[in-house]
């Protein structure tokens, strides 16, 4: 494990997932217009799609600032852990719940589904360049899912169109409530997890990987 120390490799593996990722989402988004969806708001209104897209680009950013042996910023972290809450319910919903839905290729639903998630939350408990979690701001995993769902529900309100078939009006306004409960449970539960393994002693952040309100060696 030595080498996932350094911050030129944790940064080039952060780099290199999050770059796979929107290369994965990119063909994905070809295949679709192929078949003649070329809608952009139907690609990204999968909670799968868009949270691996943001995923992927805070890792980009996580990476930059680990190749240049920066500390994290407060507000990174926040969506690093945000992030990886969101995978891990988009993890375990596909793999437990509905396993092998979805018209996606083969790969492209392992990419997002098992391999994304598992990536971050590895690199979320084994890299220390993140600070433990304030609880108080456990609420930040809710407003982008809370934004997601609102448009969402806006779009079946108007055009009649939902990513997933638990959002369909008419399957009535309890289902719905119940679904979205669910799915909130969900992400507080994982956020409290994402939380409360931020306290876990991770490799330690030397040999240049820097966290904010760590001393960064200097030799």
């Amino acid at each position: 494990m030595t080498a996932l120390r350094t911050p030129r490799a944790v940064g080039a593996l952060r780099i290199g997932a999050g770059v796979a990722v929107l290369v994965t989402l990119g063909v994905a988004y070809g295949a679709r217009i192929a078949e003649g969806d070329p809608s952009p708001f139907d690609f990204f209104g999968y909670f799968t799609n868009q949270t691996s897209l943001l995923t992927a680009a805070v890792l980009v950013v996580a990476g930059v600032l680990s190749l240049r042996g920066l500390a994290m910023p407060d507000g990174l972290s926040l969506a690093r852990g945000t992030a990886t809450a969101c995978m891990i319910v988009v993890g375990v919903v596909y793999n437990v719940l509905v396993p092998g839905t979805g018209s996606a290729a083969l790969w492209v639903s392992v990419t997002l589904h098992i391999a994304l998630p598992i990536l971050v939350t590895l690199d979320w408990l084994l890299v220390g360049d993140r600070p433990p979690l304030p609880w108080r701001r456990l609420w930040v995993v809710i407003p982008y899912p809370a934004l997601w769902l609102v448009g969402v529900l806006v779009r079946g309100a108007t055009d009649g169109w939902v990513p997933y078939g638990f959002l369909l009006p008419e399957r009535g306004a309890l289902s719905l409530a119940l679904h979205v409960a669910g799915l909130f449970a969900a992400l507080v539960a994982a956020g409290a997890l994402v939380w409360a393994a931020s306290r876990r002693r991770p490799l330690r952040p030397r040999d240049g990987l820097a966290r904010r309100g760590a001393p960064t060696s200097t030799s």
